[in-house]
């Protein structure tokens, strides 16, 4: 869920980025080994494989290509926002102090949500989750030629807070800029969204300029998600399409360049929970977004 969240509660994939990416597999195309590298999570696993992004037609034909064409971001510069940090556990006093987002004050951070600890599986925290899946989604971009910016990567006690995630994304210039997250609603409300912003303009938030193609990514990352995972938008918030629009977030509200939050899923849904701590299905949800930023950025 987003660090400063209220509780409230149709384009191919350019082939040659498949193409790249399966190329580097090691067994081709098919799905992640539980047991392969990776250790932020339960069965972690990282591969390098990737899929369409199409919602509506079919997938592109794969192809073997690994010249220049394969390559379709190099040139690019993308910011993955993991969002919370692991370190956050154990410094609340430090998180919970008020950065200015623009329209309010909001803390610098919070823990996240994390599953329900059941007799066979302690609790998997948000924290571990996006940072998972951030490392999965930058190997995918590195793979067709972006250059990736984390604003964190645990390399640090705790946050950052919400307005220095906002600056590292401002500062690299970014094309785009992902924030990864996974929500903690109710039992019953299953589906992954995409959260764009709204039109703000107060305080030292202007994000006039960035609402239209943040929305355009936040489509294209809707139609890759759900290709590559077989999930379905939210059940519980922006009507079935996916998107959810705020002005409430200070991750949005201080960026300057295209930016959506991405939130994967339920984490306090049994089903969506088992989704969530598998490393095959994390895969596929680092792909999608992948497949999502690619259409977008070659639109």
């Amino acid at each position: 869920m987003p660090y400063d969240r209220r509780n409230a509660v149709t384009r191919s994939v350019p082939a040659a980025l498949a193409a790249l990416v399966c190329s580097a597999a090691l067994a081709g195309c098919g799905a992640a080994s539980e047991a392969a590298q990776g250790t932020q999570g339960p069965a972690a696993a990282t591969t390098t494989a990737t899929t369409s992004a199409t919602a509506g037609t079919p997938a592109p034909t794969r192809t073997q290509d690994t010249g220049a064409a394969a390559r379709p971001l190099a040139g690019r510069t993308v910011v993955i926002d993991p969002g919370h940090n692991p370190g956050n556990f154990d410094h609340t006093r430090e998180i919970n102090q008020k950065v200015d987002i623009g329209t309010a004050r909001k803390e610098c951070d919070t823990t996240g949500t994390s599953t329900n600890a059941t007799e066979g599986a302690p609790a998997y925290t948000e924290a571990a989750f996006t940072l998972d899946v951030s490392h999965r989604l930058r190997k995918l971009l590195e793979a067709g030629g972006a250059t990736v910016v984390l604003t964190h990567d645990a390399d640090r006690p705790y946050g950052p807070c919400i307005d220095e995630r906002a600056r590292t994304g401002n500062k690299a210039k970014a094309d785009a800029v992902v924030s990864v997250h996974a929500d903690g609603s109710a039992t019953g409300n299953r589906g992954f969204h995409v959260i764009v912003p709204a039109k703000v303009r107060e305080g030292a938030a202007d994000t006039g300029p960035i609402v239209a193609p943040s929305r355009r990514l936040g489509e294209r990352i809707v139609a890759g998600f759900r290709e590559s995972t077989g999930t379905s938008p939210a059940n519980y918030l922006g009507g079935g399409t996916g998107l959810d629009v705020r002005s409430d977030l200070g991750g949005l509200n201080l960026s300057t360049v295209p930016k959506v939050f991405v939130e994967c899923g339920n984490m306090r849904d049994p089903k969506d929970a088992a989704l969530l701590t598998s490393g095959a299905w994390r895969q596929k949800a680092a792909r999608g977004i992948a497949d999502g930023i690619v259409t977008y950025l070659n639109g």
